[in-house]
């Protein structure tokens, strides 16, 4: 147990409230349980308050019931991208090879292998301090490069289940993200360009060479982008579909090769 006596829970939990955390009761949990020491708990704290994400200080996130290895620099997988990997396991044939594009931390790849057995897992992301979580956290093989230049050629035209959380944040709005997310992740993994679908445009056009016959395609959008990624699907030559989940306020746009 921590030497905890000058740091009691409720004076963390004071700190904590007082910096604008919403959740400042579970963090304190999570903090208390991480620090070894009460000086260990203070630096923890004290991070945490200057803005800090949580998931960097403790070194993984809570993501579809697992921990994902994440570290400082790469981006933390939001709770509704959970909604992606639950479309794209009730899409998934059986011993499927998978492809998790933009990777980050390898979050989707992992939590879908974690529910259904590959018959191959690829990853890729062009961050190299990602990638670098991604080999820890993804049992399969993890590339790193810009979009489909990392992957092995052997790959083309033989992916069932392509997963892909693209940056969508238009660049005028990254700014009002919040800080934690916009000083301490990369810029890479959050700005989509002018409406946001510059990553996804991209990985859409460049699916059909990769896709298996009757593969699919997912990418996680705003609501709001939804449409305009349907018809972006529907010119690369792909069947869209679009999927919301109210519970985690997520949406999620579906493409089926039609090859």
């Amino acid at each position: 147990m921590p030497d905890t006596s000058h740091a009691s829970h409720a004076a963390v939990v004071s700190k904590l409230r007082a910096a604008g955390c919403v959740f400042a009761e579970d963090e304190a949990d999570l903090l208390l349980a991480a620090a070894t020491t009460a000086a260990e708990l203070e630096s923890l704290v004290q991070r945490r308050v200057a803005g800090l994400p949580l998931e960097h200080l403790l070194g993984w996130a809570g993501f579809h019931g697992l921990r994902i290895t994440v570290a400082p620099g790469v981006f933390v997988p939001r709770h509704r991208t959970e909604f992606l990997v639950d479309v794209a396991v009730s899409l998934s044939p059986p011993s499927p090879v998978v492809l998790d594009l933009c990777c980050g931390s390898g979050a989707l790849g992992t939590a879908f292998a974690s529910l259904v057995s590959p018959g191959e897992l690829h990853a890729a992301d062009v961050e190299p301090a990602a990638v670098a979580c991604a080999r820890v956290n993804v049992p399969g093989e993890v590339h790193l490069g810009d979009l489909y230049d990392a992957l092995p050629d052997s790959l083309r035209g033989r992916v069932d289940v392509l997963l892909a959380n693209v940056p969508y944040v238009p660049s005028d709005a990254v700014s009002t993200m919040p800080p934690e997310a916009r000083l301490h992740e990369p810029l890479t993994a959050l700005d989509g360009g002018a409406d946001g679908l510059d990553l996804a445009r991209r990985v859409a056009a460049g699916a059909p060479d990769w896709l298996a016959p009757g593969g699919v395609l997912l990418i996680e959008s705003s609501e709001r982008q939804a449409p305009v990624l349907t018809e972006v699907f529907a010119g690369a030559g792909l069947r869209a579909r679009v999927h919301r989940s109210e519970d985690l306020g997520a949406t999620v746009v579906t493409g089926y090769s039609i090859a």
